[in-house]
């Protein structure tokens, strides 16, 4: 029925008829277009008849509409009916408008250049724009695509594809390089891990070699004390068998070789277990030295001399040099003191005028200092005891970067 549609267009909408109502000439249309014809032309009227006059949109013949208006006007109850029937088709071949549900395009606007239903030229944002019909827009338009593809051709699709030469050339050019860097990236991190792998063997071998100097220490001291032991156990056992022994002569001579080998047991010396210590412990030195190296100087960072050394050991270098600055101290207080001392001894009077007030304060003041520098002095050196030995180890790695 779609191919009747233009049958069922209102001439005054060119939507849809809605109630659908016959004038007195024969001709249809909606009864809400007649009702805004009606007001415009009884708006140019300065009498209001009894009868409405109403040129008609089509033949324009003048015709007359009851007091009542468009109510009165005789339903078109056929082309309501064949309208209702359309309505309740499927039309996938019509275009319909996406604004007016089930509203056919069947009008072109020659403002927006595009498809319009009728509502969108009465109610719509087309409202008061030039119209045409589809077969003239069609046929004035039909050569415009033809002349729309000139456009693109010779110095446009020149361009065009100059472009997209140039952006394939650079886009290559970029991978280029990015695999570039990719191989850089590969080639630095593998130098770094061989590096660190190397830095890794050689602080376990420097383990490796602590525990064999452990094993050298202990094991036969180990072997020794397990030999002791087992001599005791043999004795004890002895022991046990010679008091069941009921013949004197054999009990006594038991008893006479039990003697003898705990004298020589007793004899033997037992080794004398000295504390020691492993220093420097690797997780300082990764802590101290390690973590505060630049990349570039890992290769240039050595592994430490990690030895079993007797506990105490480690303060013993550092001993010395808090000892002389402590003599330091104590010389630079002595100067500071005798020069106090002749001043106050040449200048008699001055001394007498302050003696009572200025000098239990002056010698109070000295003694703090003297009892504060001790005290400072006494934490530097129990805390500098126990990283003398990695003080030496960072001047090594300092002299072996340089």
């Amino acid at each position: 029925m779609y191919h009747f549609e233009e049958e069922l267009t209102c001439s005054i909408c060119y939507s849809i008829y809605e109630d659908p109502r016959v004038l007195p000439c024969s001709h249809t249309f909606c009864r809400n277009c007649l009702e805004s014809v009606l007001q415009l032309s009884s708006n140019f009227s300065i009498w209001r008849p009894l009868r409405l006059p109403l040129k008609c949109p089509n033949c324009r013949s003048i015709v007359e509409i009851p007091p009542s208006g468009t109510d009165s006007l005789p339903i078109n109850f056929a082309l309501k009916a064949i309208i209702e029937k359309y309505q309740q088709e499927d039309h996938p071949d019509v275009a319909t408008c996406c604004e007016h549900y089930g509203q056919p395009l069947n009008v072109y606007c020659l403002l927006d250049k595009r498809l319009v239903c009728g509502h969108c030229l009465t109610i719509g944002k087309h409202h008061g724009h030039p119209i045409d019909d589809l077969q003239s827009a069609y046929m004035k338009e039909k050569e415009t695509p033809s002349k729309l593809l000139e456009q693109l051709t010779d110095k446009y699709w020149s361009e065009v594809c100059l472009l997209i030469e140039n952006l394939e050339e650079q886009k290559a050019h970029c991978e280029i390089i990015v695999q570039e860097d990719k191989k850089t990236v590969l080639q630095y991190f593998k130098r770094l891990n061989d590096v660190l792998d190397h830095k890794k063997q050689a602080l376990l071998a420097t383990l490796d070699e602590v525990n064999t100097q452990i094993a050298a220490e202990y094991e036969p001291l180990i072997e020794r004390m397990k030999g002791i032991r087992e001599e005791q156990l043999e004795l004890m056992s002895l022991n046990t068998s010679i008091q069941e022994e009921e013949s004197p002569l054999l009990f006594l001579e038991k008893v006479e070789d039990v003697r003898q080998r705990v004298k020589v047991l007793k004899e033997k010396p037992l080794p004398s277990i000295k504390p020691v210590e492993i220093y420097p412990r690797i997780g300082q030195v990764l802590k101290d030295v390690w973590t505060k190296t630049e990349i570039r100087q890992i290769d240039k960072v050595v592994a430490p001399q990690i030895k079993l050394i007797p506990k105490g050991k480690v303060c013993h270098g550092h001993e010395k040099r808090s000892s002389k600055h402590k003599q330091l101290r104590t010389l630079k207080f002595l100067i500071i003191s005798l020069v106090v001392a002749i001043f106050f001894f040449f200048n008699t009077r001055f001394f007498s005028a302050i003696h009572e007030v200025a000098f239990p304060y002056v010698l109070n003041v000295f003694q703090k200092l003297y009892y504060d520098s001790n005290n400072r002095l006494q934490t530097a050196v129990e805390v500098v005891c126990h990283s003398c030995n990695l003080f030496e180890y960072l001047c090594k790695v300092a002299s072996s970067s340089i």
